[in-house]
C-alpha cells in the first residue's frame, strides 16, 4: 500500500509538471491480486483496473495488461507469486511492454512487484529469473518477512529502486526523540522485535542457509505433488512451472463431492487445514485445494498428509458429500 501511494504521488507530480489533470488515477493489476490492492484503490480514490483471468490462465502477461493502460495509469502491479496457485505474473513481458510504451508514447508507467510471498523464494530457488530491479520499469518491491522470510508476523519490507522513486511529499521529519528522523509509514507505534528477528535470520542463515531451506521445502512440495498425481484422483496445477513451495490441486473426473468436502473431511478426521476455494472472476468455476509447504513440514508428514487425503476421499466415496449439519458440529481432538 505504501508503494502504491508513492506511485500515485509520482504520477501526480509528472502530470502537474506539464499542466495536465491528475484527478482520475488508475492502477492495473490482475485478478490474481491480494486484497490489499483493492483496499488501496478504495481507500485512496484510485480506479482499479483488474485484468481478468481465464480457466487455464491463472496469471497475467503483457497482452492482458496492454488494453487497460492509458495516461492516467499510475502503475502496474505484478504478483510474485499469486495467493491462489503460487505462480508469478510475466514480469519480464510486462516490463518490455512498458518500455515500448515509454519509447513510443512517452508514458513512463512503473511496475510495483508484490513479492509478499515470492520475493524470499525466487532469489534462492530461481536466481536467474528476472523480476526485480534488473528490469528497468520495476521501481518498488514489497515482501513479507513473516511468510518465507521465516519470521513471525508481522514484519514486511518495502524496497525502492532508488531514493527518487519515493515521493518526497510522503516523507515526514521529526526530532522529538533527540535527533531528526525521516518517517514514511501508515502505522504508528509497533515493536522492533520482528525487525531484529529478520536481521538475525539474515546473519544466521545467509544466502546459503535460505537456499538450503527453500530447496527442502520445494522437494517436499514436489513429493506431495507426485503423490497426489500418481493417485489418479487429482490434477496438480502448474507443477512444471516456477512456483512457491506449495501444491495447488483439484479433483480429476466426476465425483459426488467436491474440493470443499475434501477440505472439510481432512479437518474433521485428521485436523489438517488445507483450504479449498474458487479462483477469481473468469476462472470462478475452477475450485482447487492448496497445500502450503513450510519449513516445519517433514517428508514423513508429507506422506501422512497424502494418506489422510486418500482416506478422506474414501470416506466421501462411501457416504457422499459433507452435510450442512456435519459442518456445524464442534470438533475436538489433538488437531484443534
Amino acid at each position: 500500500m505504501l508503494g502504491a501511494l508513492s506511485l500515485k504521488w509520482k504520477w501526480r507530480e509528472r502530470r502537474q509538471a506539464v499542466g495536465l489533470s491528475a484527478d482520475r488515477p488508475n492502477l492495473v493489476f490482475g485478478g490474481d491480486f491480494h486484497v490489499v490492492w483493492e483496499k488501496f484503490c478504495r481507500y485512496f480514490d484510485v480506479e482499479p483496473r483488474i485484468v481478468p483471468l481465464a480457466e487455464n490462465k491463472y496469471t497475467i502477461g503483457p497482452e492482458d495488461v496492454e488494453p487497460h493502460l492509458d495516461e492516467n495509469t499510475i502503475g502496474v502491479v505484478a504478483v510474485l507469486s499469486t495467493t491462489f496457485t503460487g505462480h508469478m505474473d510475466d514480469v519480464v513481458g510486462i516490463d518490455k511492454l512498458l518500455r515500448d510504451i515509454r519509447k513510443k508514447r512517452d508514458l513512463d508507467i512503473p511496475i510495483h512487484v508484490d513479492g509478499a510471498s515470492g520475493a524470499f523464494v525466487w532469489p534462492f530457488l530461481y536466481p536467474d529469473t528476472k523480476w526485480d530491479f534488473r528490469l528497468e520499469q520495476v521501481r518498488s518491491i514489497n515482501v513479507s518477512g513473516h511468510k518465507y522470510g521465516l519470521v513471525y508476523p508481522g514484519i514486511g519490507w518495502l524496497v525502492f529502486r532508488e531514493e527518487a522513486d519515493l515521493a518526497k511529499d510522503l516523507v515526514f521529519y521529526e526530532n522529538y526523540l533527540g535527533k531528526t528522523d525521516a518517517t514514511f509509514t501508515l502505522n504508528f507505534s509497533t515493536g522492533a522485535s520482528m525487525v531484529l528477528a529478520q536481521y538475525y535470520n539474515f546473519v544466521r542463515l545467509g544466502r546459503q542457509g535460505y537456499t538450503y531451506i527453500m530447496k527442502i521445502m520445494q522437494e517436499n512440495a514436489r513429493a506431495l505433488a507426485a503423490n497426489l498425481q500418481s493417485s489418479g484422483r487429482f490434477e496438480v496445477i502448474g507443477a512444471d512451472l516456477e512456483q512457491l513451495p506449495l501444491v495447488a490441486f483439484r479433483l480429476a473426473g466426476q465425483h459426488s463431492y467436491d474440493e470443499s468436502d475434501i477440505a472439510w473431511q481432512l479437518s474433521a478426521e485428521r485436523g489438517w487445514m488445507v483450504p479449498a476455494y474458487t479462483l477469481p472472476p473468469n476462472a470462478e468455476n475452477v475450485k482447487i485445494l492448496r497445500a502450503l509447504v513450510k519449513e516445519t513440514l517433514s517428508r514423513e508428514q508429507i506422506d501422512r498428509l497424502t494418506q489422510d487425503i486418500a482416506d478422506a476421499c474414501r470416506t466421501l466415496d462411501d457416504k457422499g458429500p459433507a452435510h450442512s449439519i456435519e459442518r456445524t458440529q464442534v470438533k475436538r481432538g489433538t488437531g484443534y
